[in-house]
């Protein structure tokens, strides 16, 4: 029998929440698991209150009896929980295969920790194999594309159905091939300053814990340094 290792690192993040916390419950297939194993400590009487970073975490949360809280009723958060695309060793990520990257980077700068849930497969010597979602208006789109592809990439407008994919926001997303990323705070900087990107899937200097779970049942922990 296989070993779910996505399960094997969301369960054991699980076990860093406590009582009264205020907990980011983040998007994916990873995130998944850790807000079912939140769900059961919850039932077992666990006292927290949550914020959700996609419309379908907050419907898993309810399902499950996990108290949630709105943004205007609390100034921050103690912990969040959130998986990634690709990690890297100083624990820079590529996040927003899900479309959920503008809130998750909401979430995940409002709290006073992240810790990211991987699978082995996801933890890479560097950035860029996955394709970097970006956020886009849908006003002018086809400027804001053609000013990404200057930046060296190949970009492609993610599809839903015969349509294009919107984002909980309303919002396109371009995925862009990079193919490697030599400098990820480099081209943050480069897409922050492209008019008509809302956000894009580069979290740096966030995540200050890695959970990674491997197809052998064991776990490896990655801590960022303090002043990192």
């Amino acid at each position: 029998m296989s070993i779910n290792v996505k399960q094997l690192a969301a369960e054991k993040a699980v076990e860093y929440v406590v009582d009264g916390m205020k907990v980011g419950l983040g998007t994916g297939s990873t995130a998944y698991w850790a807000i079912r194993k939140l769900g059961e400590r919850v039932q077992e009487g666990l006292k927290i209150t949550a914020v959700a970073t996609s419309v379908a975490s907050e419907e898993q949360a309810r399902e499950l009896g996990i108290p949630l809280v709105s943004f205007g009723d609390i100034d921050g958060l103690d912990l969040t929980i959130d998986g990634a695309d690709e990690l890297n060793h100083d624990l820079e990520l590529i996040k927003g295969g899900g479309g959920a990257l503008l809130r998750e980077k909401i979430v995940a700068r409002g709290s006073k920790r992240m810790i990211v849930v991987a699978d082995e497969s996801k933890a890479v010597g560097m950035l860029g194999q996955f394709p970097l979602p970006v956020e886009i208006v849908p006003f002018a789109w086809e400027w804001t594309v053609a000013d990404l592809a200057k930046l060296g990439c190949t970009v492609e407008l993610r599809r839903s159905g015969d349509g294009l994919y919107k984002t909980d926001n309303g919002n396109y997303i371009a995925d862009c091939r990079f193919g490697t990323i030599a400098s990820a705070s480099e081209l943050a900087a480069s897409l922050q300053n492209i008019t008509g990107v809302v956000e894009h899937g580069l979290f740096i200097g966030i995540a200050a814990l890695a959970i990674i779970g491997k197809q052998d049942g064991s776990i490896e922990i990655i801590e960022r340094e303090h002043g990192e």
